[in-house]
């Protein structure tokens, strides 16, 4: 269970490394996946502290960001003939609904560098895994800086021309998830063809400028500001090959929607957590009810029941759809088993929101007028629930699965499909 902190917790300057790591030869043999659950399960307890005072005060959490990476807990995806767990879609998911019950903006703020393994598996480019792999069990961070304001959804303006043997870029980037927390950030631009291009840059290149200016009303420290290039060198073997085309449908946009679904589950059961502990140690039985202890309230022992349920229903949903994910993987990513890994990954993105703000908003009902109290800082829960929910229009996740049932329309293959 996570904790409502009571003690500040200690600022923890950014991570500046203008000069990544060298990389870290794998020690035979790899960790596999219980490993990293061993260290996950030793590792949480240290985040959850202080992670309520943390989202209260808006520290970002450089130093647990740093931690959770340097565990190999970034890596469960690399296969074991690079050094890696070898581990599924599956032990991702079940690790970060483990994080975000503990930390949820910190889980959201590492999606990128579990998007980019899979990227890069499914694009079976051997020099690019060759060059990011053994970066990543070295422990580097990737952070991003994609998504665009002003256009349509997903549209690109910043442009990458050719500047010599190299090229150089103009733009400004949003949601920037994760990128103060880096050594790497990924992006993307138009080349002088109008094409999509993607590059990673070092977190330190001159020209490349991280703001932290995220200003919703939830999952505040997830670092996903404003990233803006001027005139940024980028390197001719910083750019990356096109994995994907807009209307190909592959494994690595529904892994990236079913994550969210995950940080809702993971926010459900911390909101379990926290009720459970405000009815043991700070809720008082309302006068009538004849209970000498919360707990033995009637209503007080319901509406826990009811949150649980949530919890539980949010988690098993993200498992069942990253195992449809997993069967994509195995049917060798043919465009059946991606249709249907799609349509599972909708719904349960739906059922993880709905239950995430229920059991959020419910978790006040185990107290009387003190569960308000900024002390306890409840609020951050349905708050954080419903920021991310709005990264995912749950209309559209329920329209395209009724399209599909109903006239077996395939769901978009680009976009949160």
């Amino acid at each position: 269970m996570s904790q409502i902190a009571d003690q500040p917790q200690v600022t923890t300057p950014p991570h500046h490394n203008p000069h990544p790591a060298p990389l870290a030869k794998a020690k035979p043999p790899a960790p596999d996946s219980a490993v990293l659950f061993t260290r996950a399960r030793e590792l949480l307890p240290t985040i959850a502290t202080g992670a309520s005072e943390r989202e209260r005060t808006r520290t970002l959490p450089f130093a647990q960001a740093r931690a959770v990476a340097e565990a190999g807990l970034l890596t469960f995806r690399i296969p074991k003939a690079y050094g890696g767990p070898g581990g599924s879609v599956r032990d991702v998911m079940r690790f970060i609904v483990s994080l975000a019950s503990v930390d949820s903006n910190l889980a959201q703020a590492l999606r990128p560098n579990f998007g980019l393994i899979d990227g890069l598996l499914a694009a079976r480019d051997e020099a690019q895994r060759q060059r990011w792999f053994p970066r990543m069990l070295a422990g580097h961070i990737f952070g991003n800086g994609g998504v665009e304001r002003g256009g349509a959804h997903g549209s690109v303006a910043a442009r990458l021309v050719r500047d010599g043997d190299h090229f150089r870029v103009n733009g400004t980037k949003y949601y920037s998830t994760g990128a103060l927390f880096a050594d790497w950030v990924t992006s993307i631009a138009l080349n002088e063809d109008g094409k999509e291009t993607s590059f990673v840059l070092p977190r330190e290149r001159a020209g490349m400028h991280l703001d932290d200016d995220f200003d919703a009303i939830g999952q505040r420290l997830t670092a996903s500001g404003t990233t803006r290039f001027v005139d940024t060198l980028v390197h001719a073997d910083e750019v990356r090959p096109g994995l994907f085309s807009r209307d190909q449908r592959n494994p690595v946009t529904p892994m990236f929607q079913l994550y969210l679904g995950a940080v809702e589950a993971g926010i459900a059961r911390n909101a379990l957590d926290d009720a459970v502990r405000f009815a043991q140690t700070k809720a008082r039985p309302i006068k009538h009810s004849g209970a000498t202890a919360s707990v033995d309230e009637p209503y007080v022992r319901e509406t826990v029941g009811r949150i649980a349920a949530q919890a539980y229903t949010a988690e098993a949903v993200v498992l069942r759809a990253a195992e449809a994910i997993d069967a994509a993987w195995a049917d060798q990513l043919s465009n059946d088993a991606l249709t249907a890994a799609s349509i599972e990954v909708a719904q349960a993105q739906y059922v993880a929101a709905e239950s995430a703000m229920r059991a959020a908003e419910w978790a006040f009902d185990v107290g009387g007028a003190s569960a308000t109290d900024r002390a306890h800082n409840l609020d951050r829960h349905w708050r954080n629930a419903r920021t991310v929910a709005n990264h995912n229009p749950r209309q559209w996740k329920a329209a395209v699965t009724g399209a599909w049932l109903l006239k077996g329309e395939q769901p978009p293959t680009s976009g949160l499909f």
